[in-house]
């Protein structure tokens, strides 16, 4: 089933940037991996390790840094967009003129982006043109683990059937499953509300809950992922598995986790601010919290764990105070709001 090409371009040097380089190493002849700074280019390709993600990582052979992206794009058959969700959209900008045409694309990114409420791939598209040929990636693949050969699993979403299956042959092997979906909207919509439901979680541990308080957390936020992912017309099915539920599972319990992570700090009453600057990350879910909520709101969807990780961290109202909005919350119908676009949209 593996298939094997001359050049891949991966667009950022993150943690899962540079373990996605490290994958794909076995079926390419050269991994360009483009790095925002020119300095960390020069110390990845001399020490074959990247100091600031997955410092204890050696990269494969086949991985070249480079800072400049006409020589990390020149020739690829695949490429690969692995930057923060608010950088997408400039990064695709500047980058157009120099993608191949008729390079499939991968985005790694998870998220809604602010004020157009559109999710990564349609980004993408815009930027680059060739909506088919764009794929999403997403799933419980923490890159720590990834790196080091643990298995791990991921869904794969695009459009075209055919695009899908040429990218699934591509990253596939005994430790990385990989399936195919063509519901895009699905599992992007998982991807980015998950990251805000982990905040939650990481703030509820960070105060001393317990098991049972996150399990209620994270089924009530699939619940909400599952509202969401129906009024934009979404599978069902699609949050119950690996984008949905799989990685909800992965990214609210795991110690790899930075929004489970950050949560944690939040409850303790450090600010986003502090946490990415001492952590060099970037914190997905607390951007989400806006976009998703924005979007939530247009689309008429009820979605109260969102609404209280954007209340602390945008509106400035204390973690004790909206987990005790949540909880004041009388509880209705399970499924409340799911079944119920379902219904309409028959």
């Amino acid at each position: 089933m593996s298939a094997r090409v001359g050049k891949v371009a991966v667009i950022g040097s993150g943690s899962w940037g540079t373990a996605m380089a490290g994958l794909l190493a076995a079926r390419a002849g050269e991994v360009a991996l483009w790095c925002r700074d020119a300095a960390l280019a020069d110390e990845l390709n001399a020490t074959r390790r990247n100091p600031r993600h997955l410092s204890s990582y050696e990269l494969p052979a086949p991985v070249r840094a480079t800072h400049d992206a006409a020589d990390a794009l020149e020739g690829a058959e695949v490429v690969v967009l692995a930057v923060p969700s608010a950088y997408l959209r400039p990064t695709c900008a500047r980058m157009a003129s120099l993608v191949p045409p008729e390079a499939p694309v991968l985005v790694l990114s998870k998220g809604v982006e602010l004020g157009t409420h559109e999710l990564m791939l349609d980004v993408a598209a815009d930027e680059l043109g060739g909506r088919g040929r764009v794929a999403v990636l997403s799933g419980p693949n923490h890159a720590e683990e990834v790196c080091l050969g643990k298995l791990s699993a991921a869904v794969l979403a695009s459009e075209d059937p055919e695009v899908a299956l040429r990218l699934q042959r591509l990253l596939v092997s005994p430790s990385f499953r990989v399936y195919v979906s063509q519901d895009v909207t699905g599992v992007e919509v998982c991807g980015a509300v998950k990251n805000v439901v982990a905040i939650a979680c990481g703030a509820a541990v960070g105060f001393g809950a317990g098991d049972n308080t996150l399990a209620v957390i994270m089924t009530r936020g699939l619940a909400e992922i599952g509202r969401v992912a129906a009024a934009l017309g979404a599978d069902p099915l699609t949050p119950m598995g690996l984008a949905g539920m799989g990685d909800l599972v992965a990214t609210c319990t795991s110690r790899h986790s930075r929004n489970r992570t950050f949560g944690e700090a939040l409850a303790r009453g450090e600010t986003l601010e502090a946490f990415e600057a001492r952590e060099h990350v970037v914190v997905e879910g607390a951007r989400a919290a806006e976009s998703v909520l924005a979007l939530a709101r247009a689309h008429g969807v009820e979605v109260p764990i969102t609404s209280a990780v954007h209340a602390v961290l945008h509106d400035g109202v204390d973690v004790q105070e909206a987990t005790d909005m949540l909880l004041g919350r009388r509880p209705s119908e399970e499924f409340y709001g799911i079944s119920t676009q379902e219904k309409e949209s028959n």
